[in-house]
């Protein structure tokens, strides 16, 4: 794809990221950006019922985020942490992202304590993307020491129980994921029961979220058209429910960029979707067409992100980065615990 990845960056001041989640929920702010006139108009997440129609359908990422993230030391005191990427099956290896002083290397020993529990596990390979493979003792499952892997950017410096609830969709249901599909964060029990009784509905689809999905875009990535490859679900009653839409004329509302995935990956013409389960690299970026997702909610972005660019292929640049300034003016908050943006 012919994309210059500088068009796609822009300033953020430090004090603009979100380091804490609105309470309650659906009290973060909504930029609303109509693509047609390049309008845009200020509400709450909250007042989201006043921007869909009877017959819309929410299709949301019921994946559930693990406690992926480990803290510890080396055998030599240092301080040790660890984001667990996936389990080699069959094995007490987990692929994973390492941070610790110096370089690692194969044999190094670490160990992680957490929720009164304590593992050891050795560095078994070292993996060509920076990752490693962690070779852990036997005890209990890493996870059962692990907390919630919020990304860097939000700094803690210990764990804290409420990030376990907030850093989780309040429907999220299938455990796969290590990052948050952060646009589902804003909503509650209530919004979805208003949007209902809108004549508003929901149906999942499941997109195990990978820490890819907030690197920033590799020129290779594309050159080569697609990203880092993430596992997905998308339900016949799912597919049934956004041809019952078509149908109606109503639209199909992509609640994040993980859920627009999923439903772009298994678009045909005509707007309907084919059931199905995989693993997809799909790379949406501008000069994409879409033919699944009528309108898209979603978070404030990081500069070069292939999160960006999809909201860009959407909305088109000039408007996307328009909008990211005039949040900036207003105080919006960005990232995961900030507010959110509504494309119609």
């Amino acid at each position: 794809m012919s994309v210059a990845l500088a068009d796609y960056d822009y300033a953020l001041p430090q004090g603009r990221i979100a380091q804490e989640p609105a309470e309650p929920r659906d009290a973060a702010r909504l930029l609303v950006l109509e693509r047609a006139s390049g309008a845009r108009q200020h509400a709450r997440v909250r007042d989201l019922p006043d921007w869909l129609a009877p017959g819309d359908l929410l299709v949301r990422n019921a994946t559930r985020v693990l406690p992926a993230r480990l803290r510890g030391r080396k055998a030599t005191g240092g301080a040790a942490e660890a984001l667990l990427l996936g389990e080699l099956p069959g094995t007490r290896r987990q692929r994973a992202l390492v941070r610790a002083g110096g370089r690692l290397r194969v044999g190094q020993k670490l160990r992680f304590e957490g929720a009164g529990l304590a593992l050891d596990a050795e560095i078994a390979a070292l993996g060509d993307d920076g990752s490693v493979e962690l070779s852990f003792a036997d005890g209990p499952s890493p996870f059962a020491l692990g907390e919630a892997p919020l990304p860097p950017y939000i700094r803690r410096d210990a764990p804290r129980a409420a990030d376990s609830e907030r850093y989780q969709t309040v429907y999220a249901r299938v455990p796969g994921a290590v990052a948050a599909p952060t646009a589902g964060l804003h909503f509650t029990p209530a919004l979805f029961a208003t949007l209902a009784a809108r004549g508003v509905a929901a149906a999942d689809v499941v997109l195990h979220v990978g820490p890819g999905t907030f690197r920033p875009v590799q020129p290779a990535d594309l050159a080569a058209g697609r990203l880092h490859a993430e596992r997905f679900e998308l339900p016949p009653e799912t597919a049934a429910a956004v041809a019952r839409t078509r149908a109606a004329g109503a639209r199909v509302v992509a609640v994040g960029t993980t859920s627009a995935r999923v439903l772009e990956s298994r678009a045909r013409e005509g707007g309907l979707v084919e059931p199905g389960a995989g693993e997809t690299e799909l790379l949406l970026a501008p000069g994409a067409r879409f033919r699944a997702v009528d309108a898209l909610l979603t978070n404030f972005h990081l500069p070069r992100s292939s999160l960006l660019l999809l909201v860009a292929a959407f909305a088109g640049r000039e408007a996307v980065l328009g909008a990211y300034a005039e949040a900036l003016e207003r105080g919006y908050r960005f990232y995961s615990y900030g507010d959110a943006m509504l494309l119609l």
